[in-house]
């Protein structure tokens, strides 16, 4: 069973859409009356989280899509997520980042799993399994009033056994002292699959910066690591700098 929450169906309720009679849109939409964007979005206060998705299971989170105005609440916004009723959650990212815009620019990302499109239009596709709840939750860390559209698509559906739950961390070194190391991801235990990394790099010192090999220590691993890149840029699906003779540095954007 299809079914998705929004700011007009706050609880994905069958039959729910379309029934809005106050909210964010009221105004604009007061001369068409309900089912015309009379709730087309929520806005959070300053240092108060909202509750965009309490799910009951078992299901399966397959789209989510959000945009914000202003851009800085990319940064300045904390998304969590939590599955099976845990008090911890298994997501606590910035809402730019976890969509792969954490500059509070807006930059096009065309993957399989995450879609950023003109203006801020962010979508992930992670499938995110549950068996008995899922909950997504959005923080508002800024000094302003953050107003959000948003969609969580999901499926009611029997979840195997051997489904794996989501997981997101984020880290953030300020500034990577010279010829150190910086941490992705650690404290990761027990049977899964690895998915994905988004980086922000801001660069403070001259000369090229991508030149940090990307190691995986997998299960037991000490001094050396099973996987080692040949250099950042390589690692994203580049090479030689993102330099194209010419042109220099190059954007681009690729499932």
């Amino acid at each position: 069973m299809s079914r998705s929450i929004s700011a007009e169906n706050v609880t994905g309720a069958k039959s729910g859409g379309g029934r809005a009679t106050e909210g964010t849109g009221a105004v604009a939409a007061s001369r068409l009356g309900p089912g015309w964007k009379i709730s087309p979005s929520i806005d959070i206060a300053p240092g108060t989280t909202a509750v965009l998705a309490d799910i009951e299971g078992p299901g399966t989170i397959r789209h989510l899509w959000c945009t914000t105005d202003p851009h800085r609440a990319w940064r300045g916004t904390l998304l969590r997520m939590y599955w099976e009723g845990e008090t911890e959650p298994a997501v606590e990212v910035p809402l730019g980042d976890f969509f792969c815009n954490g500059w509070n620019t807006f930059s096009q990302v065309s993957s399989v799993p995450v879609a950023a499109n003109p203006n801020g239009g962010f979508n992930a596709y992670w499938p995110m399994p549950f068996h008995r709840g899922a909950r997504i939750t959005l923080e508002n860390l800024t000094a302003e009033k953050v107003t959000l559209y948003y969609q969580v698509d999901y499926e009611l559906d029997e979840v195997g056994d051997d489904a794996l739950w989501f997981h997101a961390q984020w880290r953030r070194s300020h500034p990577v002292p010279y010829g150190e190391v910086h941490t992705l991801l650690d404290t990761v235990t027990g049977a899964g699959g690895y998915v994905g990394t988004y980086l922000a790099w801001g660069v403070n010192s001259p000369g090229w910066w991508g030149e940090g090999e990307l190691k995986f220590y997998l299960d037991g691993d000490d001094e050396f690591p099973t996987l080692c890149g040949t250099g950042t840029e390589d690692y994203f699906g580049g090479a030689w700098n993102f330099d194209v003779p010419g042109q220099g540095y190059t954007a681009y954007t690729t499932p």
